[in-house]
Parts: structure tokens; C-alpha cells; sequence
């Protein structure tokens, strides 16, 4: 039995190394420099454009109306702006990570969690709440109050907001212990709040509160559901057959939920609008604008899904659906702020 001469594969392999170009470190670091920063200058670059939206959207809708403006109602509608896209966020992954683990053939990479994040985000916004409450539509006079804060804990509305900020805070401490199915109860109890919290009205409250919770529900799986499938079918990109059967699938939940939301927002719509302040009042020219932006969405997602289903146009059908993200976000946007504009009165 003869082995190899060692000085023969020494040699072959100092050949080897020799000849393949040297990987240097300036090339290296730029590109994961731009990995690591380009997430944070694109969350930077949407703050930048919906914090000003909603401060000024806030004074658009009310002018003309001669409705008596409500102290820091641009505040409200970013902070609620805030605990929305973080219901959104958890929600849809919890949602789409449990869909990606029924796929086939698929790729065992997942983009990394949110959950943890996104909660401890919505439980800061819920605490602003609180503040800006006891400051009477001030965040600077509500921190300077401490009295003031304990008086808002004793009312409803602050009540619940600091049920929101416990349910928030859950949900956070579930994704972390490796238990994110655990952190359905405590944002159904976020939902629950917001419904309640909407709905203060004595003529049969119990029907809009099961109506917000049904269509709030629906817009965060929506939502965040098509932010996730995206993120999963990024990592998924070397298995393109698996990531167009993910996007089908979350396309079929989101026929159904785009049905649950017509149906509740129309039944909600008829039940506090009269429809001879559409044009009129702020509530519904806002109303009116997240119908435009629904309807657009809707539009982007009939295309996604015909595209979907032609293999030679999967590309564009991720397209489809980048675009309807976008406008998905500026229903956000607008629903925040329509849960902070005055009600009109019949």
C-alpha cells in the first residue's frame, strides 16, 4: 500500500491558494457595513416621513370643519401611529412564521424575530399615552405632573392604556423565553382594550366593540402578515419555488381578511357617520381617505395575485406586493389618525 508524496499535495495546494485572488478586508467590511445600517436608515427615513404626516394631517382634516380641535392631536395619532404598527408587527410574524413551517421542501433559515422589539416599542407608546393623558394632550406637562398621572389611572381611558403597556411588556417576555405562541393572549388583550377604548358610546357599545376587534384583528394580519412572508421569502431566495408557495398561501388569508374588513368597516362606518358629514367633518374626510388607500391596496393585491400565479412573473408579483406594503403602511397611518380626530355627533 503507497501513499501520496505529502510534498506533492503541499505543493499543489500552496498552487491553489496562490492563484485565487486574495480577499482583502476594505472589501468585505463596507458590504456588511451597509447590511447592518441599511435597516435602520430605512426605519429612519419612515419616521422621518409619517411623524410629520400625522402632526400636520391632524390640522388638514379639521380645518373648515369648525370642530372644536382636541389638545395634541398629532401626538395622539403618532403614538397610536406606533402601538398599531407594533400589534401589526408581532401579530403578522406570529402568523406567517407559523404558515412557513407547513411549506414543503422549504429552506430551515427564518429572519430574525421582531417580536421582542416591536412589544417593547408598543409598551413605550402606550406609557406615552398615559402621560399625555395626565397632561391633557402634553407629554413635557404630563411628565411634570406626577399627581396627575396617578388621577389618570383612575379613569378608563388611562385604564387601558396601562393594560396595553402590561399586555405589551407579556408579549415581549413570551418571545424571549422562546415562547412566542404564548404571546397571542396578551396582544388579543391590546386588541381587546383598543376596541373598548374606541367604543365609549351607551347605545349598544358590545357591537362596537366585537366589530374593532374583528376589523383590527384582520388589518394586523394583513399588514404584518405580507411584511413577514416578505422577509421570509428574501431568505428564501435560493428556493424560489418555496417562497412563491408561501406568498400564494398568505395571499389566500388575506382574500379572507380584506372580506372581514370591508364587512366590519362598513358596518362600523354606517354606525357612526352620518353620511351628510362624509365631506364635512374630520372623521370623515379621513375615513374617506383610508377608503381611497383600502381600495388602492386591494387593487396592488388582485395584481400580486394573478401575477402569482404565472411562474415566469413571480418577480414582479414580489413587486406587486413591496408596492402594496407601502400603501399597507399608509392605511396605518391614516387609521392612527382617525382614532384621534373628534367623532361627529348625530
Amino acid at each position: 500500500m503507497t501513499f501520496p508524496d505529502r510534498s506533492l499535495t503541499d505543493a499543489t495546494n500552496d498552487a491553489v491558494l496562490d492563484a485565487a485572488p486574495p480577499v482583502r478586508a476594505a472589501e468585505v467590511r463596507p458590504w456588511r457595513a451597509r447590511q447592518a445600517v441599511a435597516p435602520a436608515v430605512r426605519v429612519a427615513a419612515v419616521v422621518a416621513v409619517l411623524v410629520p404626516l400625522c402632526l400636520i394631517g391632524a390640522g388638514l382634516v379639521t380645518r373648515g370643519t369648525g370642530e372644536i380641535r382636541i389638545p395634541g392631536v398629532g401626538t395622539t395619532a403618532v403614538l397610536r401611529a406606533v402601538l398599531f404598527a407594533a400589534l401589526t408587527l408581532h401579530a403578522g410574524e406570529l402568523a406567517v412564521t407559523r404558515m412557513a413551517r407547513t411549506v414543503r421542501g422549504a429552506p430551515a433559515s427564518r429572519p430574525r424575530s421582531w417580536a421582542v422589539g416591536v412589544s417593547l416599542l408598543g409598551a413605550v407608546a402606550a406609557v406615552a399615552q398615559i402621560v399625555q393623558l395626565a397632561g391633557l394632550g402634553s407629554l413635557a406637562a404630563g411628565l411634570a405632573d406626577p399627581d396627575g398621572l396617578l388621577e389618570t389611572y383612575g379613569t378608563l381611558p388611562g385604564q387601558l392604556a396601562l393594560l396595553q403597556a402590561n399586555a405589551f411588556l407579556a408579549a415581549a417576555y413570551c418571545a424571549s423565553r422562546s415562547r412566542p405562541a404564548w404571546a397571542v393572549t396578551p396582544l388579543a388583550l391590546v386588541v381587546i382594550a383598543e376596541a373598548v377604548r374606541a367604543h365609549p358610546e351607551v347605545d349598544s357599545p358590545a357591537v362596537g366593540v366585537a366589530l374593532t376587534v374583528v376589523h383590527l384583528t384582520a388589518a394586523a394580519l394583513w399588514c404584518g402578515g405580507l411584511l413577514h412572508a416578505l422577509r421570509t421569502m428574501y431568505g428564501w431566495r435560493d428556493a424560489p419555488d418555496a417562497a412563491r408557495v408561501l406568498l400564494g398561501r398568505y395571499a389566500r388569508m388575506a382574500a379572507w381578511l380584506f372580506a372581514a374588513l370591508a364587512v366590519t368597516g362598513t358596518a362600523s362606518t354606517l354606525r357612526r357617520l352620518p353620511l351628510d358629514q362624509i365631506l364635512s367633518s374630520a372623521y370623515g374626510r379621513t375615513l374617506l381617505a383610508k377608503l381611497l388607500l383600502v381600495a388602492l391596496v386591494g387593487l396592488l393585491a388582485m395584481v400580486a395575485r394573478r401575477r402569482l400565479h404565472r411562474p415566469r412573473r413571480g418577480p414582479s408579483a414580489c413587486r406587486a406586493a413591496r408596492v402594496e406594503l407601502v400603501a399597507l403602511g399608509a392605511v396605518v397611518l391614516v387609521s392612527a389618525l382617525l382614532t384621534a380626530v373628534p367623532v361627529p355627533v348625530r
